[in-house]
């Protein structure tokens, strides 16, 4: 058996990068959640952070489907 560690690796960067991308999305989100309700307190509006943490969000969500979406078109 020969390991083609090229594409392993390969396989292992483009992983990590896309792992990285998801976790950062997500945590814009939860500080455009966080500066929402920082302003809601404070009595202002702020609808540009609640729309930003939506976004990143459902960019989240789809990149999700599509990783399952692959998988399952793949299998």
């Amino acid at each position: 058996m020969k390991i083609d560690w090229a594409a392993l690796g390969s396989v292992f960067g483009v992983s990590l990068g896309v792992t990285v991308g998801l976790v950062a999305l997500f945590t814009l989100g939860v500080a455009g959640l966080s500066r929402r309700e920082r302003a809601t307190a404070q009595g202002g509006g702020a609808t540009l952070a609640a729309t930003g943490a939506y976004v990143c969000f459902a960019a989240c969500a789809s990149a999700v489907a599509y990783g399952i979406y692959l998988i399952v078109v793949k299998a």
